[in-house]
């Protein structure tokens, strides 16, 4: 188990051991990488739900918008090909993952400013999703590669500061995306007012799309697509530090000679042909459509619950698919046997066999310990909007107080868990974040309240940095350096599949049972994590883990 990297689950070293550990390059390093991965969520999940808000689309349309980022669930799926393919050309001069960082940045830039030049009317929402998509698979994409390099750059002793410098980046790139946005738009929004007067005399520009919404506000598209224009700039910066780092010098190194070209050409064509089976399968394969017709049920009188049981259902073919279509094609040969077994079956059988009995135990906790933050945040501009609050109050509330929040929360995380373990820290924070999200019960019951929405944020932000940090260094620490980019990317996938899909639906379960209920609903969804965590404290105690 030489390989594996472990983040010390134990108490180890001082309190300025684990200070100076912020100090290493590859620490400051993972800030700015950090930024450039949380840039880009943010604007296919809050701020695109506010922004279609604004526009005056339906909630329960918005929140199938979050689908969008179902790629960071499904990452596993080819994560092996950006780990073993080398990339043509770049890779020479780059090396294995600063060339595919940089193709994937680039394309991240793109999608963000194609959604931006895309205006959400019914007859376009089409489009922006197709682009949504797209970002959300380039973003899994920059993902994959980072959180390879992270774990392969630097020794075990500094993935818990790695973590939380990484959280602070992420979390500065999410203000931007956020906070940034708001402020982008406002300022866009009354520099047109400005010149409002001056184009009306004019054949510039038509101000039609001026429009008031049910807040009082201003809504105008152009200032959305400048936002996004500049947004995607800013990805300038993800690129300029994957130009400058150092390409990390792991101990399994794939050679170029190792295989031949053709099979490199024959795993890329396995790879495709079983991506097209499962998108295929999931979109011809729908289950639901049998269901409502063999009840007699329309879409409009069918229950949230069945609804999410027939999408993980249809989720579960599409896979049993794709599974079918890899045995089908490895069977005719058309992929090199052993380098198919070396990038998506050694990993799964790595695992298992380092935590044997428990990797099930381990799994659940995986899929189920951010459930709670995941499905409400969703909704949670969309809340706040809302409740009254202006584009402005909530950037400088939920926004840059509370990264200010997150941030003092992820470093802490990062200070507890290297000073008194992984397993305790993920306790405390599995508590905070159910117990937080108590607070937002009591926020929709008092309504528009700036003292309680400045506390609710501090509460919840702060709890959130503090177990996201430690759940980073969790997960790095049950990673093989061997099968970096698989095993990590299907940790992180397990992380966010059931909770995204639950998110899909939040706003139907809003429609159905107000705000008030949903909250308390994902309160409740944090319980069963308090449990799994405790069976493994337990299983730690007795050498079993």
């Amino acid at each position: 188990m030489s390989d594996v990297t472990q983040t010390q689950s134990n108490p180890t070293g001082s309190w300025r051991d684990a200070l100076v550990t912020y100090t290493h390059p590859s620490v400051v390093t993972l800030f700015f990488l950090g930024f450039s991965a949380g840039l880009p969520i943010l604007l296919i999940f809050g701020t695109l739900s506010f922004w279609l808000t604004r526009a005056g689309v339906d909630i329960s349309v918005i929140t199938y918008f979050s689908w969008a980022a179902l790629g960071y669930s499904f990452k596993f799926v080819w994560a092996p090909l950006v780990d073993r393919l080398p990339f043509p050309f770049l890779h020479q001069i780059l090396g294995r993952r600063r060339s595919w960082l940089l193709v994937i940045q680039l394309l991240v830039m793109f999608a963000i400013m194609q959604m931006g030049l895309t205006e959400p009317l019914p007859d376009s929402l089409e489009r922006m999703a197709y682009f949504a998509v797209l970002l959300g698979f380039a973003a899994a994409s920059q993902d994959i590669v980072i959180d390879a390099y992270r774990i392969e750059i630097a020794k075990s002793k500094y993935q818990a500061a790695m973590a939380a410098m990484y959280s602070a980046g992420f979390r500065v790139g999410m203000l931007l995306a956020s906070a940034g946005a708001f402020y982008l738009v406002n300022g866009f929004s009354q520099a047109s007012q400005w010149l409002a007067p001056l184009l009306s005399y004019t054949s510039l520009g038509s101000y039609s799309l001026l429009m008031p919404v049910n807040t009082g506000s201003l809504y105008l598209y152009e200032a959305w697509k400048y936002t996004y224009i500049v947004l995607a700039g800013f990805m300038s910066v993800g690129i300029i530090t994957t130009l400058i780092m150092s390409e990390p010098k792991t101990r399994r190194e794939f050679k170029l000679g190792e295989n031949s070209a053709e099979d490199y050409i024959r795993f890329l064509l396995f790879f495709l042909f079983t991506t097209v089976s499962f998108v295929l399968a999931f979109n011809y394969l729908d289950p639901s459509l049998l269901i409502y017709k063999t009840f007699s049920y329309t879409e409009q009188n069918v229950s949230v619950i069945v609804k999410f049981g027939a999408q993980i259902f249809r989720i579960l073919i599409a896979i049993g698919v794709a599974v079918g279509t890899a045995n089908l094609l490895s069977s005719a040969r058309l992929v090199n046997r052993s380098m198919m077994e070396e990038t998506y079956i050694n990993p799964v059988v790595d695992f298992i066999k380092r935590y044997r009995t428990s990797f099930i135990i381990i799994l659940l906790l995986i899929g189920f310990y951010r459930i709670s933050d995941i499905v409400l945040g969703v909704t949670a501009l969309i809340f706040y909007e809302q409740l009254g609050f202006s584009g402005i109050e909530i950037a400088n509330i939920s926004k840059t107080f509370g990264l200010l929040m997150i941030i003092v929360g992820g470093f802490l995380g990062g200070l507890l868990t290297a000073r008194f373990g992984v397993l305790k820290i993920l306790l405390l924070g599995g508590i905070l974040a159910a117990a937080t999200n108590l607070l937002f019960m009591w926020f929709a019951y008092v309504g528009n309240d700036t003292t309680l929405f400045v506390a609710v944020i501090a509460a919840d932000n702060l709890s959130a940095g503090l177990a996201g940090a430690a759940f980073i260094a969790y997960l790095s620490s049950l990673t093989n350096i061997s099968f970096t980019a698989m095993q990590y990317a299907l940790f992180t996938s397990v992380m966010t599949l059931i909770p995204k899909v639950i998110g899909g639906y939040s706003g139907s379960i809003i429609e159905n049972i107000g705000y008030e209920y949903f909250f308390l609903f994902t309160a409740l969804l944090g319980i069963p994590v308090v449990f799994l965590i405790l069976y493994l404290i337990k299983l730690e105690k007795l050498g079993r883990v």
